[in-house]
């Protein structure tokens, strides 16, 4: 079973506003985020945000808050294991167009497995908890990049990078775009 993880603990400060229920289309982004994760997962929930949306199970991060993105990742491994899944499938509350390919892809990874482009979206099985508190512990940057090195993941490149929004132009580029 693989547990996906929405990862949406950040302050949003470069938005202005929390950035997960930001209007994309007439639908909160974190909602396209579920919407697109769902059908490659066996339960979903969100990581760091203290008010997902209704029917969503929030997580909170682990060991303790304001850790970034491995603060909430560490979280869903840790309720990935208490719950018995075998990994998480972990994307940002930011990049609403994911692709179900590589969703699908990630989702049959057996090993840690990340997109370069956008290294919070990946494949991380639970028995990594234990590594990531430790590296947590020991590692003051708590760099994702860092992370990722210190367990060998195998990368996934991808031909063009994934949306991200971390800004109103970024919003409006993305509202913009072609389909």
């Amino acid at each position: 079973m693989i547990l996906g993880a929405i990862l949406a603990g950040g302050q949003s400060r470069r938005f202005g506003s929390d950035k997960a229920f930001a209007d994309l289309g007439g639908q909160p982004m974190i909602v396209r985020v579920a919407d697109a994760l769902g059908p490659f997962v066996d339960g979903l929930v969100v990581c760091g945000h203290r008010a997902p949306p209704p029917g969503m199970k929030s997580v909170a991060d682990v060991p303790r808050t304001e850790l970034g993105p491995l603060g909430g990742l560490a979280g869903a491994l840790h309720y990935a294991q208490r719950h018995h899944y075998a990994g998480v499938l972990s994307v940002g509350c930011d990049t609403p167009i994911l692709d179900p390919d590589l969703l699908s892809r990630l989702g049959k990874s057996e090993r840690a497995t990340f997109v370069t482009d956008a290294p919070i979206i990946g494949y991380w099985p639970a028995d990594l908890f234990d590594a990531l508190i430790a590296h947590l512990a020991t590692d003051p940057r708590r760099s994702m990049r860092g992370w990722i090195a210190a367990i060998g993941a195998v990368p996934i490149a991808l031909p063009r990078p994934i949306p991200n929004v971390n800004t109103p132009a970024d919003l409006e580029r993305l509202l913009l775009a072609p389909s």
